[in-house]
């Protein structure tokens, strides 16, 4: 199982009932996670809660290394449609159109049989293939709330994420459904390279960090 090193606070800091709010379209505001892989990846997970009205394209988790700008990517081009790049390549999720809606999203990846899970509030969705036999590189720059077309920049204010952001977890493993719903809660069933319970994060720009108001579904 690879490991990651967190890179700042001691203690890490506990998120409960905490949101990132990016109030606005920008160029360079963002939230860097503060956390580096150990070695190169052949499984791994991310988890997320959004809440947003927009509509234009958007992206919520960025992980980019030299080699690669998509290295992993959590990409929303349009209402009804989730894309998940891992090097550089893509799969597309069709899920029901929302807006201002609070959203869960749950996507997984396994190099041996290149397998893509994806849960959208907790329900799986048909699995697909992308990228088998790959391995995502460590030397990486884990960003949210932007797309890194450049290592650690090269941003797009018309990519920018724009609402409330929390619950982000990621596993070097793959996930059951049950372990989805326990993320959702917030108590995920086993231990995470990094999660909203002891998140090594940086502000950059204008995001704030503030008490949940929204009742999720």
């Amino acid at each position: 199982m690879a490991g990651f090193t967190a890179i700042s606070f001691s203690p890490l800091p506990d998120l409960l009932d905490n949101v990132f709010v990016f109030p606005q379209e920008t160029k360079d505001s963002h939230v860097l996670v503060r956390a580096k892989p150990e070695q190169p990846l052949q499984n791994f997970t991310v988890c997320l809660w959004s809440y947003t009205d927009l509509t234009r394209p958007y992206s919520l988790f960025s992980y980019a290394t030299k080699a690669q700008d998509n290295e992993i990517l959590l990409h929303k081009p349009k209402p009804g449609e989730y894309r998940f790049y891992v090097g550089g390549k893509f799969v597309s999720f069709s899920i029901p159109k929302s807006i201002a809606a609070s959203e869960h999203v749950c996507a997984s990846w396994e190099s041996t049989t290149g397998i893509v899970g994806f849960w959208f509030n907790g329900k799986p969705w048909p699995r697909k293939g992308l990228q088998k036999g790959y391995t995502v590189g460590a030397e990486a720059a884990i960003v949210l709330g932007q797309e890194q077309d450049a290592f650690g920049g090269g941003f797009d204010a018309q990519q920018s994420f724009v609402g409330e952001m929390s619950v982000v977890y990621m596993w070097d493993t793959g996930i059951s459904t049950s372990g989805v719903m326990e993320a959702m809660n917030n108590r995920p069933d086993k231990a995470p390279i990094f999660g909203w319970r002891n998140f090594p994060y940086q502000i950059v720009g204008e995001v704030y960090l503030k008490l949940r108001k929204v009742i999720r579904a």
